[in-house]
């Protein structure tokens, strides 16, 4: 086996091998097992569409409300096709090239159990733009993540039939005239081929993978970054004794203090004599605020990794069985309670660390007045807060739950949805805020350290404070703090406090 390639079936997909595909830019191939599955699955769809008496929801009737509306054979490509163009009203900004990434391999993995009824040729046709990175143009806004991500996956699926457009090395063109350029021809669709494309939560999914991996690499520095603070604060460690947190055993509380204690291992500030008897909660309750956050980042992992297992579209198909059922696998509920949950826990993240920002730059344990020298002829640190502040406030506004709202659609007949698609694209609009307040934090952090000299911290923190020196330098006299906190974001991309340690 190619390391190179994902390979795609009912197997098993796990959270590193969805980012080791962005990460290495593999690309994505089918195995035999999915292969003849799908065969199977669309042989068996086609024996049950001999009899012309017998109706099934979307393979020849209408959709939603047009349910009951019978469609001949010789009219069933076009209502396929019909379906997919239908559907293409989405609005809004443009879905990022990696969640597109993600959709359609999203899409591609649920086909590939052989439940949904598609041509093999589908399938490849979708690997083809995947592996070749044609990617359809897709937008934020339409889909109330109830009868699937209807709009975003027509978008997404549109190409396939020649319509719609693609960003092809670096352009963005009409898919036809790609296709033409390529030599490659649309698809004919058939029977419930366009339904099983443009119903599933591929939009919901994809958004909240990728919100799940820029949140796990955004946990590892809020320890590193939290450490930092802490250190140049003068904190006491009591709080981060092992005792303490085996008598309230949340995983997350008991991981992140280990951590903390971790990164502050032979640190000389640590180890001099604080005076005071306590910190502020933002120092202090470390532990249980970082780690209340990180548990509820592993809940909505395993509820993601069980709904990129699973399949989506609807009706189902079951060759095994003889059956073709019509269900609701594809509302967004889990969804979009737990994207709200992540969003929630996210903001509490950028919440305390814009509060230790505050701290290190009020005056306080021996530092000076906004972390700079002259203040008043500077404001050194002084504005960063306030950007920080505003970030936050910002988050807190966008933590309203979208899972609470619903609005009925398709004359009533769609008469509860989730409204997850809304969650899943402000949930990444909270984890990139708080990317940023946590930037500010290091920016903040490596400045209060040196008002620390000669006295050192630990030696991981000591090395993660030259790195991001060689990037952004220690302020002396005012200058414009934009640039530094653009600088402090990129390094925050570029590395990992693993990097740190070895």
């Amino acid at each position: 086996m190619s390391y190179n390639y994902l390979p795609l079936d009912h197997q098993w997909m796990y959270f590193h091998q969805v980012k080791d595909l962005l990460k290495y830019g593999q690309q994505l191939s089918i195995t035999f097992t999915a292969h003849e599955s799908v065969l199977a699955c669309r042989a068996f769809l086609d024996q049950q569409m001999e009899d012309p008496n017998r109706l099934y929801y979307g393979v020849n009737t209408g959709f939603g409300f047009l349910q009951h509306v019978k469609i001949d054979q010789d009219q069933i490509a076009q209502l396929q096709h019909n379906l997919l163009v239908s559907h293409a009203c989405g609005m809004g900004e443009e879905v990022p090239d990696d969640i597109v990434r993600l959709m359609l391999m999203l899409k591609i993995k649920s086909l590939s159990y052989g439940h949904s009824g598609v041509q093999i040729d589908t399938v490849k046709m979708l690997l083809q733009m995947y592996n070749e990175s044609i990617l359809p143009i897709v937008y934020t806004q339409g889909s109330l993540g109830a009868s699937g991500d209807l709009a975003p996956l027509s978008h997404l699926c549109l190409p396939l039939i020649g319509e719609g457009w693609v960003r092809y090395q670096g352009q963005k063109r009409a898919a036809a005239d790609v296709w033409k350029e390529l030599g490659w021809k649309p698809i004919t669709l058939q029977s419930k081929e366009g339904l099983a494309l443009i119903n599933g939560t591929q939009f919901m999914s994809a958004y909240g993978m990728y919100s799940l991996i820029i949140a796990e690499r955004l946990f590892a520095w809020s320890s590193l970054i939290a450490a930092m603070s802490w250190d140049a604060f003068g904190c006491v460690q009591e709080p981060l004794h092992p005792l303490i947190h085996q008598i309230r055993p949340h995983p997350g509380q008991i991981a992140v203090a280990k951590e903390i204690q971790s990164y502050l291992q032979g640190s000389e500030l640590a180890a001099s004599l604080p005076k005071q008897v306590q910190d502020p909660y933002s120092f202090r309750c470390i532990p249980q605020v970082h780690g209340a956050s990180k548990d509820v980042l592993e809940q909505v992992k395993q509820m993601f990794l069980r709904e990129i297992n699973s399949v989506t579209d609807n009706p189902n198909v079951f060759p095994d069985e003889g059956l073709i059922l019509s269900g609701g696998n594809f509302h967004g509920q889990p969804l979009a309670l737990h994207l709200d949950f992540l969003a929630i826990a996210m903001s509490e993240m950028g919440n305390i660390s814009e509060r230790r920002i505050y701290q290190l730059i009020s005056g306080q344990r021996g530092l000076p007045l906004f972390l700079v020298q002259e203040p008043g002829l500077n404001s050194g640190f002084m504005i960063p807060q306030y950007t920080a502040a505003g970030i936050v406030s910002e988050n807190k506004q966008l933590c309203t739950p979208a899972s609470v709202d619903s609005i009925s659609s398709s004359n009533n007949q769609e008469d509860h949805v989730s409204m997850g698609a809304n969650a899943a694209v402000k949930a990444l609009k909270v984890i990139e805020n708080v990317e940023k307040v946590l930037a500010i934090e290091l920016m903040t952090a490596a400045q209060a350290m040196d008002f620390r000299r000669p006295q050192r911290t630990s030696l991981v923190l000591e090395k993660c404070i030259h790195a991001f020196r060689e990037k952004v330098a220690v302020n002396v006299v005012d200058r414009v703090l934009h640039t530094d906190m653009i600088a402090a974001i990129e390094f925050i991309r570029a590395n990992h406090p693993d990097d740190f340690k070895k």
